[in-house]
């Protein structure tokens, strides 16, 4: 008689190998690129739009592109706090001073905060503050998670449909697998209307990591534990830590990141013609090898 071995291990393997097969062939479906498309495209960040489209090359060459020519428009790693402080006066979103048990950094959204009425401005100053997240990220962690506080939230500072469907699209075809969970804390019953309708944006990955906490449900304060250190997560979201936001401390903060974020885009060395030099991705169809 023959035993069966077991193959976890080796199927693993097998997993992980086909995956670096599945990330070299979409470089290469990419054709050549350069500037900041290059610099965009590494490894980890195929990785995190072939996962996005479960693996399928075509379809994340496709969300790709889409990305490219999103980024050479609307620019994001030219955006610096000075254009966008205005949004973040009453700390309605900024970047929480410790990370959750995986490492990750921590954005808080407190959308009962809301002081302003640019939508445009608005969106801009999250897509500035998810870059920050993602520059502050440790070494080896992709991903960020979201603690979203209702306090004084009602439906006059309700975020508009089309600003939270903008906000959602942004993040899910923009910024694939970079959020691993968003709790929404103690929501008001109100907020289950408005919600029926965001819903309807989320894809079914999106959807799979908001998490609604409620702090009388024994399963909601356990689910919080297991991502956050309790001495650590402010009392706000069940927690033992004194939320403080500083918009002075933070702007200092976010300036310093700013230098850090030009570094890291070569926008030091006087690089500052957006993807000049770098041709964008092109339109569906077009000959792979023009992407720059």
């Amino acid at each position: 008689m023959f035993r069966r071995r077991s193959n976890s291990s080796h199927d693993d393997e097998s997993i992980e190998l086909q995956h670096e097969r599945k990330v070299t062939e979409l470089k290469a479906s990419l054709g050549p690129l350069s500037g900041r498309n290059l610099q965009y495209c590494s490894d980890a960040c195929l990785k995190r739009y072939l996962e996005a489209r479960n693996w399928n090359v075509d379809k994340s060459k496709k969300m790709l592109e889409e990305s490219l020519r999103w980024r050479s428009s609307y620019k994001p790693e030219e955006i610096r706090w000075p254009e966008i402080a205005i949004e973040g006066e009453t700390g309605k979103v900024f970047r929480a001073n410790f990370h959750d048990r995986h490492g990750r950094t921590v954005l808080i959204l407190r959308p009962g905060l809301q002081n302003t009425t640019s939508l445009d401005n608005q969106i801009k100053h999250l897509v500035y503050l998810i870059e920050n997240a993602i520059l502050n990220l440790p070494e080896g962690q992709e991903q960020m998670a979201w603690l979203i506080d209702f306090t004084g939230w009602s439906m006059s500072t309700n975020v508009p449909i089309k600003s939270a469907r903008d906000t959602v699209n942004i993040l899910q075809n923009h910024y694939p697998e970079r959020l691993a969970v968003a709790f929404l804390y103690n929501p008001p019953r109100i907020f289950e209307a408005f919600w029926k309708v965001v819903k309807y944006f989320l894809d079914s990955k999106t959807f799979q990591k908001v998490k609604f906490v409620y702090p009388k449900n024994k399963d909601s304060v356990e689910l919080m534990r297991s991502y956050f250190d309790v001495d650590n997560l402010p009392t706000e979201f069940g927690g033992k830590a004194t939320l403080q936001y500083d918009h002075e401390e933070f702007s200092r903060q976010m300036a310093l990141d700013d230098v850090k974020t030009s570094k890291l885009w070569g926008l030091d060395k006087n690089l500052s013609n957006g993807f000049a030099g770098a041709e964008v991705a092109p339109e569906p169809g077009c000959v792979a090898s023009s992407v720059s």
